[in-house]
Order: structure tokens, then C-alpha cells, then sequence
């Protein structure tokens, strides 16, 4: 069953974007919830001249989003937690404390389901994240994970 998505939906797609889905899925929980619907000849014309309409603004969107890629990478991210012996963490750093020192550290407004981290954080030290800004703008940072 093909569907045109209303807005985001994880490890489905992005907003305006045709996907093909399971049609219990689709016809159950996706178009009931009004995330999305049926990807009909009527609703394909719809959408692209909603997506014609749109599309200055999405360019201005997408570099915003650039912009905004360049000063994470070059922003110096440190997370502070609380420490025990050997410079183990209590418990392991999340993606929100990591979105929360991003923020402050870049003065930007990201979303922590944005954030991802390669694999729980439970030693103090430096590592890589990432962040999806745009749909076609993923950047890598490095952070600093520091005792308080």
C-alpha cells in the first residue's frame, strides 16, 4: 500500500514523502492517527503542487540547516555527570543531556530525537555523535564526556 506521510513517522519516512507500507499498518494505524494518506492519483497531484509551491521555501530551509551544520561541527561540547571510580559514570550519558550540551554550546534549538549517540557512554572521555538537522544534512560532532 502506498501512502503519502502528513508529517515525520521513525523508521517510516519524512513529511510528503510517497512510502509503501504494510496496508494493515497503513489503512490501522497510520491513516486513522492523520499521519498520513492514501497515495492516490488525486492526492500525488496535491502534493506536487504543494511541493512546487513550496519548494523556495524548502531551499531556504535546507540552508538554514547547513549553516546550522557548520557551528556544530566546529562547537566544543562538553557533557559533565556525575563520576565514581576509575571515571565511571553513574548510570550512562542520554541523548538528551548530550542534546541539552549541544544547545548550550551552539546557542541552537535541537530536538534530542535528533541526536544519536554510536553506543552507551559510561567512561569519562571524548566521543562522536551525530545529529540530523535535515533530512539531507547529518553532521558529526565530537564531545567531551567530563566529571563534575
Amino acid at each position: 500500500m502506498e501512502i503519502i506521510l502528513l508529517q515525520d513517522v521513525d523508521n517510516v519516512g519524512e513529511k510528503n514523502d510517497i512510502v509503501s507500507v504494510k496496508a494493515g499498518y497503513g489503512r490501522n494505524f497510520l491513516i486513522p492517527q492523520g499521519m498520513a494518506k492514501i497515495a492516490n492519483p488525486t492526492n500525488r497531484k496535491i502534493l506536487a503542487e504543494n511541493l512546487k509551491q513550496q519548494s523556495h521555501k524548502l531551499a531556504a530551509i535546507l540552508d538554514a540547516a547547513k549553516a546550522d551544520a557548520s557551528k556544530v561541527e566546529g562547537a566544543k561540547v562538553k557533557v559533565s555527570t556525575k563520576v565514581g571510580k576509575d571515571e565511571k559514570i553513574f548510570g550512562s550519558i542520554t541523548n538528551l543531556q548530550l542534546s541539552e550540551a549541544l544547545n548550550a554550546a551552539t546557542g541552537l534549538s535541537v530536538d534530542r530525537k535528533k541526536v544519536s549517540l554510536p553506543k552507551d557512554i559510561k567512561t569519562t572521555g571524548s566521543y562522536k555523535g551525530a545529529v540530523r538537522l535535515h533530512k539531507e544534512v547529518n553532521v558529526e560532532f565530537d564531545f567531551e564526556v567530563v566529571g563534575e
